[in-house]
């Protein structure tokens, strides 16, 4: 990593001079034989700046993309240091990687992002809602990090090992050529489990490179302070709620409340760091090389096992199986929920304030993740999900349920229907994009569109998981009964506007759904209901969408009722099979909508200009749209634009073939990521689009 020596303040990380009392002595460890190697200038190694404030190494952070050059930075900065604590954006060496420049692993109880540079710059403990330990995507100086890369001027590029969740990040330096597998074990034992190791395993692949750790958390957010003591290797970061234990193979000190590790590496030779959460019950455990190296085969078989059930076998199976490998990362394996992203507050636009926290399970969005998992074979989580929803969603409904409906939008992944939204203010945000936020203050909002995603994947599951049970048909009839009264309400819509309710197209829509695949599986199965009125309620949805959502001025229809305005949740219709994707008025529609919607294969939602959602700013393309459209031209039979447009939008992801919510203007990535919502509406389009082309 590129980085220049500081010569003139001598501050160590908590004050002191370099290599005195406030941080390592100056010389690096050999992880040969553990001695100190004299030659080590401050620190250690020439290149290596630290931040005194908890800022990230200083190392040149590299335009997005897979590989970062130590020859420079991007957005025209030269390379070098990173900025002084508090400077803005935009001076000096940037503070913060792209969002796309980051890989995701994860233990199906939580989950970390590991940058292109080496540094894990998020992840929650011991889930994926809890305060964070490491935030410095939200603040370079106060969010906390876990560095570890080469300590000298090196290119990286990262990768999955294939078919796993397992990330390797490469250095390439003149001396030598090294790499970071870093992963976190997938176990069943309830009590293990609760460990949430994470193993970062370093190892010189070629020539000699010498390396530098630093481990710096930052406990709830970087408002909890915490104490650090090192003991036989083992350094332990406690607060009064919660500890964490680092072993490593090399030697370790602290620096004030983080640790530091500085050593050498030769060709064949490695090093470990192992983060435990420990507890009374689970107390800490070393992880020597040879664990770690069990640790990561039982690793790689693991998700290697888990997606040999896949049965896509067509075009373009490598970005299919990674965004089902995404899919699974997302689900939190105690309860079967699957979230919608794993961060929080990563902006639809910098410095704008469109910044949520996606950690919940969003009742559309793993409704539709169960639709894409089931596609390609996977049936276990279809049913983890069913278990989920009768653990923690209302079941018996009700008579007198009222007007907000049985279910919320979403839910805390152990089922909690309480989710307060608080602003972080003491955060900067990512690259200063204010405010960061949890909680989620949409949990109130009314959006009808759920019931039909939820319904449609119930009767999917029953049609190619198991069959629904008697009490889950009892669930599905109190709900359409529900749908059937309460179908023409005004709600907030899909997109979670903050401006208001609306009569918007695609509730109505879905409620349609919800009424139809619930009559298509009561006919199917014989099963009990009120076919009479469940159809009565169908048909007059299809009646008011048909007079009131379409627009002679536009030829096309619209986001609400009587309204002119397009929206690309409408791209929908014919997926939900509400209209033939071949009908003149769909065809009409799915053309003005390409016109004013979609630029270079990537599709706006709607335009805020001319439909405010209450909130201020733009926002980047939405990629959950752009594989709708891909998959409504499919199913119109245009197929060279369909597959032209998907092509696309595979160059829009970053080098490990991931997705945010949103591409931006100049084409980087957006938002909380990586999203659900986007990967399984990539393996929908690809699905559909292989067997459109045969």
């Amino acid at each position: 990593m590129a980085g220049t020596a500081d010569t003139d303040s001598g501050v160590g990380a908590d004050g002191g001079p370099r290599g005195g009392p406030g941080g390592p002595h100056g010389g690096t460890h050999d992880a040969a034989d553990g001695t100190h190697d004299a030659t080590g200038g401050p620190h250690g190694m020439p290149g290596a700046t630290h931040d005194p404030a908890g800022a990230p190494h200083g190392a040149a952070h590299a335009a997005p993309g897979a590989t970062h050059d130590g020859a420079g930075g991007p957005y025209g900065t030269a390379g070098g240091t990173h900025a002084a604590p508090g400077a803005p954006y935009g001076t000096g060496t940037p503070r913060y990687l792209p969002i796309a420049d980051h890989g995701l692993i994860g233990d199906l109880r939580s989950a970390a992002l590991v940058g292109t540079d080496g540094t894990i710059d998020w992840y929650c403990c011991p889930r994926f809602d809890a305060p964070s330990i490491f935030a410095s995507i939200l603040d370079a100086d106060k969010g906390g990090c876990f560095e570890l890369a080469a300590d000298v001027p090196a290119r990286t590029k990262q990768f999955y090992f294939p078919d796993t969740n397992v990330l390797i990040t490469r250095f390439f330096a003149d001396d030598g050529v090294g790499e970071i597998q870093d992963f976190m074990p997938v176990v069943d034992d309830s009590r293990e489990a609760d460990r949430h190791r994470l193993i970062r395993r370093v190892m010189c692949v070629r020539g000699t490179l010498p390396f530098r750790a630093r481990v710096a958390p930052r406990f709830d957010y970087g408002t909890i302070p915490h104490t650090v003591r090192i003991d036989s290797g083992q350094a332990v970061f406690a607060t009064p709620a919660l500890r964490l234990a680092l072993t490593a193979t090399v030697p370790i000190e602290a620096a004030g409340n983080d640790v530091w590790s500085l050593f050498k590496l030769r060709e064949g030779e490695s090093a470990v760091f192992a983060l435990d959460h420990v507890t009374e019950e689970v107390p800490p455990r070393f992880c020597a090389v040879t664990e770690a190296e069990r640790e990561f085969g039982a690793t790689v078989r693991y998700w290697r096992r888990w997606l040999s059930q896949s049965r896509y076998r067509g075009r373009w199976r490598e970005m299919v199986h990674r965004s089902a490998l995404t899919l699974k990362l997302l689900t939190y394996a105690p309860t079967g929920a699957i979230i919608a992203a794993p961060t929080t507050s990563l902006p639809e636009r910098i410095g704008g304030e469109r910044n949520w926290d996606y950690r919940y399970v969003w009742v559309r969005d793993a409704a539709f993740c169960v639709y894409a998992l089931l596609r390609l074979g996977f049936k276990a989580e279809a049913e983890a999900f069913m278990c989920f929803l009768c653990a923690n969603v209302q079941c018996d409904i009700p008579a007198d349920v009222g007007p907000d409906g049985p279910l919320q939008i979403m839910y805390g992944i152990d089922g909690r229907r309480d989710l307060p939204e608080r602003e972080l203010t003491h955060l900067e945000g990512h690259r200063g994009s204010s405010p960061v936020r949890v909680g989620n203050g949409a949990v109130g909002q009314l959006q009808l569109d759920i019931y039909g995603a939820l319904i449609d994947s119930l009767y999917l599951y029953d049609k190619w998981g198991q069959p629904l049970s008697s009490s889950h048909w009892d669930s599905v009839s109190g709900i359409v009964d529900w749908v059937c009264e309460n179908w023409d309400q005004p709600d907030e819509g899909v997109w979670e506007t903050r401006g208001g309710r609306k009569d918007f197209l695609y509730s109505r829509v879905m409620c349609w759904v919800a009424i139809e695949r619930a009559m298509r599986l009561a006919r199917h199965r014989g099963l009990p209901a009120d076919l009479n009125r469940w159809g009565a309620a169908r048909d007059t949805i299809y009646r008011r969408i048909m007079s009131h959502g379409w627009s002679t001025a536009r030829n096309a229809f619209t986001q609400t009722e009587n309204s002119d305005i397009l929206d690309a949740s409408l791209l929908m219709m014919p997926l939900g099979k509400f209209i033939s994707p071949t009908d003149p008025k769909w065809l009409a529609t799915l053309d003005a909508l390409g016109e004013e919607l979609v630029s270079d294969s990537l599709v706006y939602r709607y335009d805020p200009l001319a439909s405010p959602d209450g909130l201020s700013g733009e926002e980047g393309t939405f990629s959950i749209c752009s594989f709708w459209y891909v998959e409504a031209l499919t199913r119109a039979g245009r197929l060279d634009e369909a597959r032209l447009a998907f092509e696309k939008m595979l160059t829009y992801a970053n080098h490990l073939g991931l997705y945010a919510e949103e591409i931006g203007h100049t084409g980087e990535q957006c938002g909380n990521f990586p999203q659900a919502f986007t990967h399984l509406a990539l393996i929908s389009a690809a699905f559909n689009l292989d067997r459109a082309l045969g």
